[in-house]
């Protein structure tokens, strides 16, 4: 069923102008920073940590002792600043924001961060009242690995609006073998929400610009390790109608842990209904998920947890979850649509 709350307009969001532009914001245990522009999409070159890239977008501090070790490097901009998001209603109007592939129809309300956390309020610049706000923070339930972004998109039009659509979309770059990674996708059959998902981090994150997938097999399907290959991740939700004062909030998850183990710890531990990995493929990389496996999820979207939590340790504990996460695993069928 969908989520309706009652409208706040930005006015009472408790979030100021500022005269940040854009941000890194980085999670108390130091090993994981997001790199936040103004209208809400990653990788931003302000504040960048980055050893692998001008900008940040996902960075991961790599573990001492391996390759890169005690170095943040970045997920989504080397090559391509390829991540964004995007809105739409009645069919007919969209705005969007992603830093290579195009931004338009959009206005900024208002974007605020502190180094831990951040705001950012927009809204639609040929439907005013139509306003969508991304709230970065870190992850409550797997802090040292995931920074949540609660997204509400709030009507105020003085009129229902329908066919209201979201797109999410990322291109991967994992290192150490950026633009050759392994990518996976799970959840898609349980989320009620989504209208279309595949691998291709390219496309546009206009809900209403068509798309297509790198892969075809990886059009609308789980799949575990597609590649290697330069790509990514698209999703693409219908929340159906917005009545008038209302509004729609769900969830998105980034995150990278140092082993798939532990990444999977951190999406049971959130209860994520839809997530991709990003992993490298150098040797079994894409098995063990070392040195880094990067994450990309969503939850409120309509699905269930992919990973029931029953049993998971508890988030402190995820670093040492190896042994008894690792039935859990995501077996190793190469691009195989489950």
């Amino acid at each position: 069923m969908k989520k309706l709350k009652l409208a706040v307009t930005v006015g009472l969001l408790g979030v100021a102008s500022s005269a940040f532009s854009a941000g890194v914001i980085i999670n108390s245990a130091g090993t994981v920073a997001l790199g936040i522009n103004d209208l809400g999409h990653l990788n931003t070159s302000v504040g960048n940590v980055a050893a692998n890239a001008g900008t940040t977008g996902l960075a991961f501090k790599f573990p001492a002792g391996v390759p890169l070790g005690g170095t943040f490097q970045d997920a989504t901009s080397p090559g391509c600043d390829c991540e964004g998001w995007g809105v739409s209603v009645n069919g007919t109007t969209s705005g969007f924001a992603n830093a290579s592939v195009g931004t338009g129809g959009l206005a900024l309300g208002s974007f605020a961060t502190d180094g831990l956390e951040a705001t950012s309020i927009v809204s639609l610049s040929a439907l005013p009242g139509l306003s969508v706000t991304h709230h970065f923070t870190e992850s409550v339930n797997a802090p040292g690995a995931l920074f949540r972004t609660e997204v509400t998109i709030t009507n105020t039009t003085g009129a229902d609006v329908t066919d209201l659509k979201y797109v999410r979309v990322m291109d991967w770059d994992i290192p150490p073998t950026t633009f050759n990674e392994e990518v996976t996708i799970k959840g898609t059959a349980t989320t009620s929400f989504l209208e279309e998902s595949h691998d291709n981090g390219f496309n546009s994150a206009d809900p209403l610009a068509a798309s297509s997938p790198l892969n075809p097999a990886t059009l609308d399907v789980d799949f575990t390790d597609d590649g290697p290959a330069d790509h990514g991740a698209y999703f693409r939700f219908n929340f159906g109608d917005l009545l008038a004062d209302m509004s729609q909030t769900f969830e998105i998850f980034y995150g990278a842990t140092g082993t798939e183990a532990a990444a999977l710890a951190a999406v049971a531990a959130e209860g994520i209904e839809l997530f991709s990995f990003g992993q490298s493929s150098a040797g079994d990389n894409e098995i063990t998920g070392s040195p880094a496996t990067y994450i990309f999820g969503f939850k409120g979207v309509g699905g269930v947890p992919v990973i029931p939590p029953t049993g998971v340790p508890a988030p402190a504990s995820l670093a040492l979850v190896g042994l008894g996460l690792i039935g859990l695993s995501l077996r190793r069928r190469k691009t195989a649509a489950l």
